[in-house]
């Protein structure tokens, strides 16, 4: 991490203190002070002492000064509103084992959390805008050099070509074999490691090289510690891609752990249905009772046909499950073109009602899935069910295709999330949402399932260019 960087992030960490200063002021300008068993000592003072060691105690449990330029900003808030919630049971601790000479009320307890909170998260949102400007100038990026020209090191490539905001430059590539990589520049082949580190200012250097090239990789390493460089190795490790990958040590030798799936553990499985259907009862509750019977009488009265639609997909191991979704097509249209292929929904679709354009913008046409989660068959977070049609013309053709199977399937999830939902024109594009689906079903935490969530929500508020 270069020194402006550093810069940023210690005043990422060090702006809460003013924050937390300015939420209790305005709470204690708005809600009368509390009273005091022992008169004379000063409120704010302690509370503002307990409330910073509080706060940053909390802070480094979940982790909320780590590196996040990678990370969406939805993510972000989810490690804010744990830092909170750490926050307020240590701060609670505090108060209670001053409960003798300090007494707070509920109320102002609840208000001054609610202001920090807004503070916290208003503030982070504009540190990380303020952030890409910053790095959209290039005064902040980081210099990378990338070792390799495998189909790891093109990903990587284009993902920080692409996402300017994470911070990083790559000046070129080394390489024996290949002297093309997506526009990168070459430097020469991997013995020109020295060369290059020595001339040129490079803050990390990447190793994206297969495994069989070990002698390489070894070279590039301590080329590294000669010259200081912090070094990555992106491992090529697409053949245990089937299995949640974990790398420990035991003594000084890293291993490599082969898990099985976090959703396979019982606990896992109770926790995350126990949200399903508090998440599902919830919706129907505060939205689906007239939203939904609003959405099911403007269908019938624009269009003839069904206000359901009901379409067999694939769920959990293969099983074959009813998807249930508000009509947005009209009534006995094609599902298949002239050759037999299934017709994906496409932009200015002219099988897509005037009113469907309306409800698959915002996503209300996939409401009634809730009712597939009460079921049983479906999740709220997990990988899109895909039709028949599409699950039978992509099992042959994309790799580890079936394996998105294992867990349920969801009303969104982290492909969705992450632009990959819609049309797949192509074996590339159903590639890209398969290998997001991969990744969430080997790396789900409940954490994540409620980060997808707000993501959704916010993407649905901001607009999806693939929402047709």
């Amino acid at each position: 991490m270069n020194q402006k960087h550093l810069k940023y992030k210690i005043v990422r960490c060090l702006i809460d203190v003013p924050l937390i200063f300015i939420a209790l002021s305005i709470v204690c300008a708005y809600i009368p002070q509390p009273a005091f068993i022992y008169p004379g000592r000063p409120f704010i003072s302690i509370l503002f002492v307990f409330s910073v060691f509080s706060w940053y105690i909390a802070a480094q449990i979940s982790n909320l000064y780590a590196d996040l330029r990678s990370k969406k900003f939805s993510e972000e808030i989810i490690y804010i509103l744990v830092t909170h919630f750490l926050f307020v049971i240590l701060l609670s601790f505090f108060l209670f084992m001053l409960r003798e000479e300090i007494y707070i009320g509920n109320k102002f307890l609840f208000v001054y959390i609610a202001v920090l909170v807004l503070l916290v998260i208003s503030t982070k949102y504009m540190l990380r805008k303020y952030l890409h400007k910053i790095l959209y100038t290039g005064k902040l990026n980081e210099n990378i050099l990338l070792v390799g020209a495998t189909q790891s090191a093109k990903d990587f490539y284009d993902t920080i070509k692409l996402h300017f905001y994470y911070g990083y430059h790559c000046i070129g590539f080394l390489d024996n074999g290949l002297k093309k990589l997506n526009g990168c520049t070459y430097l020469g082949g991997i013995d020109h490691i020295n060369k290059v580190l020595e001339e040129q200012v490079i803050d990390e250097v990447i190793i994206a090289l297969p495994n069989s090239q070990y002698e390489d990789i070894r070279i590039c390493i301590e080329a590294c510690d000669l010259y200081g460089r912090r070094v990555r190795i992106i491992p090529d490790l697409y053949t245990y891609a089937s299995s949640n990958i974990q790398i420990n040590n035991i003594g000084m030798l890293p291993v490599i752990n082969l898990r099985s799936l976090p959703q396979d553990r019982e606990t896992n499985k109770i926790v995350k249905r126990i949200f399903d259907v508090l998440f599902s009862i919830s919706f129907f509750l505060i939205l689906g009772w007239w939203l939904l019977p609003l959405i099911a009488i403007t269908i019938k009265l624009t269009s003839q046909g069904p206000v359901f639609f009901k379409q067999e997909r694939w769920g959990l191991n293969n099983k074959m499950i009813v998807c249930y979704k508000f009509r947005s097509m009209y009534h006995d249209c094609l599902e298949v073109d002239e050759e037999g292929k299934f017709l994906q929904t496409s932009p200015d679709d002219i099988r897509i009602t005037g009113l469907g354009k309306f409800l698959r913008k915002w996503n209300f046409d996939e409401l009634p899935q809730f009712w597939n989660v009460l079921l049983g068959n479906m999740s709220v977070v997990g990988p899109r069910p895909h039709v028949t049609p599409l699950n039978l013309s992509s099992m042959h053709k994309v790799d580890r295709y079936m394996l998105r199977h294992l867990v349920k399937p969801g009303i969104t999830g982290w492909a969705q999330v992450n632009g990959s939902r819609g049309e797949t024109k192509t074996p590339h594009d159903m590639q890209k949402r398969v290998n997001h689906d991969l990744y969430y079903i080997h790396n789900w935490t409940f954490r994540l399932d409620c980060q997808i969530v707000l993501q959704t929500i916010i993407t649905i508020l901001k607009g999806d260019e693939n929402a047709y």
